[in-house]
C-alpha cells in the first residue's frame, strides 16, 4: 500500500513540475516591446495569448510528426463526419490521455491511471466506428432517393454529372458530401467509373457498387440509363424492406446481448457504491487484476459470439 502513495506523490509532483515548467517556457518568452496594436490600428484584434500561442505550436508539431502518416486518419474522420483537421484531434486525444492519466494517479494508483489512458483512444475509435457505420447505414437508406433524382434528371435531358450535381446541391447528409466528392473528381478529371467505384468501396455499399456497374455497363454498351436506374432502385428497395424485417425479427436476440453485457457492469456498480470495501481485494492484489482481465476477456469473447449469431447475412 504505501509503495502506490509513493508512486503517486511521485508522479503527482511530475506533473506538477512539467507544469511549472511549461508556464516558465511561457512566461519567459520574449516579448515585443513596441507599441501595442491595439493603439496603433483599434479595429485589429488583439493578438494570441500565451495559451493560444501554445497550443498553436503542439498543434503544429504534431502536424510535423504526422507529415505524410495521417492521411489514413483524414479519412477515417472524414467517414465519421467529423470535420476536424487530423492534427487537431491528436493533440486533443493526447491532451484528454494526460488528464485521464492524472485522475487515475491522484484517484487510485500509477496502474489505473494507465488504464484510463489507454481507453482514451480506444473509446475514440469506438466513437469513430460508429458513427462510419451509422453514415454508411444512412448513405444505404437514401440510395433509392438518389436513383430516383438522377433517374429524373437523365429523363428531363441533363447528363449524369449534371444529375449528381443536383444530388449534391440539394440531397441529405453524408449522400450530400459523397456526391460533392464525387462532383469534384470528376470537374478534375478523374474517370466515372473510377470515381463511383471509390465511392462504393469508401462507403461499403453493395447497393452503389450495382449503381457503378450499371453506369460503367451503360457507358459500354449504350442504352437507356435512366430506366437502368429505376430497376436497379425498385431491387434496391425490396433489399430494404428485406434489411428491415430481418432487424426487427433479430430485435430481441440484440437486446439481449445488450443486457447480458451490461448485466455484470451494472451487478458491480450497484455493489460498489453499497459496499466501497467489497472490492478491495479485487484491486490491491495481484490475483484480483488477473481475475478482471480474465473476466474482461470471456465477456468480449461473449459479445463477439453473441454479435455473430445475431448478424445474419443475406
Amino acid at each position: 500500500m504505501s509503495m502506490f502513495d509513493s508512486r503517486t506523490v511521485m508522479w503527482l509532483g511530475f506533473l506538477l513540475l512539467l507544469v511549472a515548467a511549461v508556464l516558465i517556457v511561457v512566461a519567459a518568452t520574449p516579448r515585443r516591446t513596441d507599441l501595442p496594436m491595439a493603439r496603433r490600428r483599434p479595429d485589429v484584434p488583439p493578438p494570441p495569448g500565451a495559451l493560444s500561442r501554445f497550443t498553436t505550436a503542439a498543434t503544429h508539431g504534431a502536424g510535423r510528426m504526422m507529415a505524410g502518416r495521417g492521411n489514413d486518419l483524414q479519412e477515417a474522420l472524414g467517414l465519421a463526419g467529423i470535420r476536424a483537421e487530423a492534427r487537431d484531434v491528436v493533440v486533443l486525444v493526447g491532451s484528454i490521455m494526460v488528464a485521464a492519466f492524472a485522475l487515475g494517479l491522484v484517484a487510485i494508483n500509477f496502474l489505473v491511471g494507465l488504464l484510463f489512458a489507454f481507453l482514451v483512444p480506444v473509446g475514440f475509435g469506438l466513437v469513430i466506428s460508429m458513427r462510419t457505420s451509422k453514415r454508411r447505414a444512412a448513405f444505404s437508406e437514401q440510395l433509392s432517393d438518389v436513383l430516383q433524382i438522377l433517374a429524373s434528371g437523365l429523363r428531363a435531358g441533363s447528363s449524369l454529372p449534371q444529375a449528381m450535381r443536383v444530388v449534391a446541391a440539394e440531397g441529405d447528409e453524408p449522400t450530400k458530401t459523397e456526391f460533392v466528392r464525387v462532383s469534384n473528381e470528376l470537374r478534375v478529371g478523374r474517370p466515372i467509373n473510377d470515381t463511383l467505384d471509390a465511392v462504393a468501396v469508401r462507403m461499403k455499399s453493395q447497393d452503389f457498387t450495382w449503381i457503378a456497374q450499371a453506369v460503367a455497363i451503360n457507358r459500354e454498351v449504350g442504352g437507356n440509363l435512366a430506366d437502368v436506374l429505376d430497376g436497379v432502385a425498385a431491387t434496391m428497395r425490396e433489399r430494404a424492406a428485406l434489411r428491415r424485417t430481418v432487424k426487427a425479427l433479430s430485435a430481441e436476440g440484440r437486446m439481449s446481448g445488450w443486457i447480458l453485457m451490461l448485466l455484470p457492469v451494472g451487478v458491480f456498480l450497484v455493489v460498489y457504491m453499497t459496499n466501497p470495501t467489497y472490492f478491495t481485494p479485487m484491486f490491491h492484489t495481484t490475483m484480483g487484476w488477473i481475475l478482471l482481465g480474465v473476466a474482461g476477456l470471456l465477456m468480449l469473447v461473449g459479445g463477439l459470439w453473441m454479435n455473430a449469431m445475431i448478424k445474419i447475412k443475406y
